[in-house]
């Protein structure tokens, strides 16, 4: 007897074990779903061009290597109005995530959503809003997953992975995706939007000593604050007290080069840096002048750098979001607070894959919406033609993105008493056959985004429009500005230079407003809101001389400067009559 059932027992657990490995098998395969309520499956397409996913495969993506998946979902349109309108509550923390069920999935959904990734060595983590999902898993456990595998393609001299064929996902889950990232690294890399001019040999200094003597006729930032009034704020005693300004960034900086620049400009606020993903691998003097311009202009203002591996080989755009949803997983609760945020980098658009566009497109609605944030991106540092082939017209993203303030560059002069004394549209043609940052302000109509209803103002409607979002909103010097880096002052141009300085600008004027009026405006329409208000055109300098290689500067609005350079006085005057 004991036998007997000894054999049925081992009979049994060989059975049991038999049927554990075909679930394993079949998990991604819905016809050997063991369920009657098998899911059904849809393919979702990741935007790749198709040219480029018919090119030759060369190879196969190793199995252990990490992919970092992530999914971002639709947002509920009707809440992102509640919040949006939702009134300014000076000092009170907004609690964002209480709305998180209704502006995302829910709950309820996020534990079916689990459910599906429950296979071994998989990470999930769910966005505080509850829109945006991280998914880390190797490439044998993705491509069980999905139904696909993983290769290696070759596309005009370059190579890239993608999923062959196209991942599929459970209905219920690809029917609430807006874009899912992470599964390809086609998107280009995302380019700095700077040039540096430093000289052949270092300086030398002890560790004690601060060398505060930048290079003879480079802008510092008593010369900017002068130029376009944010001395006089400072004299009101609007120096960025409890105000965030945070940069997001694809490399990193040294240490003692900040230390160096924040002793000589007597800096009183507080600079934090954020790792996401991977820390950089190198310092190229973008996230230093992010820095240091901020820091000069807005003197006690909170710093967050949020800095990833822009050299990483996966795609860097995948990180770049993941900077911006840990930059709104940092402010649920500070939408009353007046942050801005500053970005100096980009890409073409025709070189991001749809769905790398709609997630950032998706964060970056999140933070001016939901978080009240002005983002300023910098337009592009080649002229009108944002892909570096002169002669073919394209903007740069994010900077075309309609959430964000497009800022160009300008050649910016001033006399010995730090006043504004000329100005004119930053651009250099002697070079035709490479950019490399220097062909000027970036300007011009996207392919990708139609004209807001926000843009509206004397030139915006002109013989080079055709309905589309038009950059730049505004523009701000990007020529010859003193910066510290590895050691040595040095020139530094580009309109990664511009952006800052309009976010150091709002971020003060948002300080007098709270104090004054107990709330403050935010987004890009702001700034036309400004411009079409009684008085509005003081606030700006319009810069109506030069061009971008391509567009000119004109009287009002145009493709090289926008509305044109800040008149921080008159806008901050401009601001307290609209609040």
């Amino acid at each position: 007897m004991s036998f007997l059932a000894g054999v049925r027992q081992a009979r049994s657990h060989s059975i049991l074990v038999n049927l554990l490995c075909l679930l394993i098998l079949c998990v991604p395969l819905v016809s050997c779903w063991p369920f009657p309520d098998a899911p059904q499956f849809t393919s979702v397409n990741l935007g790749i061009p198709g040219a480029a996913l018919n090119s030759p495969v060369v190879g196969q993506l190793p199995n252990d290597k990490v992919l970092h998946m992530r999914i971002t979902f639709k947002v509920d349109q009707n809440w992102l109005k509640k919040l949006e309108q939702h009134k300014v509550q000076q000092g009170q923390p907004s609690r964002l995530e209480k709305f998180a069920n209704n502006l995302g999935v829910s709950d309820t959904f996020y534990q079916k959503v689990k459910n599906f990734f429950s296979l071994s060595g998989i990470t999930l983590q769910l966005s505080k809003l509850h829109t945006h999902l991280s998914v880390d898993a190797k490439v044998s456990t993705l491509s069980r997953l999905l139904q696909t595998k993983f290769v290696l393609h070759n596309y005009n001299g370059r190579t890239f992975y993608a999923p062959n064929p196209a991942p599929k996902v459970p209905t219920f889950l690809a029917n609430s995706i807006e874009a899912i990232t992470g599964l390809d690294n086609y998107s280009g890399k995302p380019v700095h939007d700077l040039m540096l001019h430093f000289a052949a040999t270092r300086t030398h200094k002890t560790a004690q000593q601060a060398d505060c003597y930048p290079s003879a006729n480079t802008l510092f930032p008593r010369d900017i604050a002068g130029a376009y009034g944010q001395s006089q704020l400072w004299q009101r005693g609007l120096n960025g007290e409890n105000m965030t300004i945070n940069l997001v960034e694809v490399d990193g900086s040294y240490r003692e080069d900040i230390q160096n620049y924040l002793s000589c400009i007597n800096f009183r606020g507080h600079v934090s840096i954020a790792n996401v993903d991977n820390p950089p691998a190198d310092a190229l003097g973008e996230s230093t002048l992010d820095i240091q311009m901020v820091a000069g202009l807005a003197r006690a203002a909170n710093i967050v750098v949020y800095q990833t591996d822009g050299n990483s080989s996966d795609d860097v755009w995948g990180s770049v979001n993941d900077e911006l949803q840990q930059l709104i997983n940092d402010n649920v609760n500070n939408a009353n607070s007046g942050g801005v945020v500053s970005i100096s980098l980009g890409i073409a658009e025709a070189e991001m894959t749809a769905d790398d566009l709609r997630a950032i497109d998706s964060s970056l609605e999140q933070l001016t919406r939901i978080e009240h944030m002005t983002v300023f991106v910098a337009s592009g540092d080649c002229g009108a033609f944002g892909d570096e082939h002169y002669g073919h017209l394209a903007v740069s993203f994010p900077a075309s993105d309609p959430w964000v303030t497009s800022v160009g560059g300008t050649f910016l002069q001033v006399d010995r008493r730090q006043e504004r004394s000329n100005e004119s549209a930053w651009s250099d043609g002697s070079n035709h056959r490479s950019c490399k940052n220097r062909w000027g302000s970036g300007g011009g109509n996207s392919e990708l985004f139609k004209l807001p209803g926000w843009q509206n103002a004397p030139g915006v409607r002109n013989s080079f429009s055709h309905g589309a979002r038009q950059i730049p909103d505004l523009a701000a010097a990007a020529y010859n500005l003193a910066v510290y880096f590895n050691g040595q002052w040095g020139a530094v141009g580009g309109t990664s230079a511009a952006a800052p300085i309009w976010a150091a600008g709002l971020a003060l004027v948002n300080e007098g407003t709270l104090k004054q009026n107990h709330t403050f405006a935010y987004g890009p329409q702001l700034f036309y809101q400004v411009m079409n208000s009684s008085g509005g055109a003081r606030a700006y300098y319009d810069v109506t001389r030069g061009n971008n290689l391509y567009y000119p500067a004109t009287a009002g609005w145009d493709f090289t400067t926008g509305l044109g350079t800040p008149n921080l006085p008159a806008f901050y005057q401009t601001m307290e009559s609209l609040l």
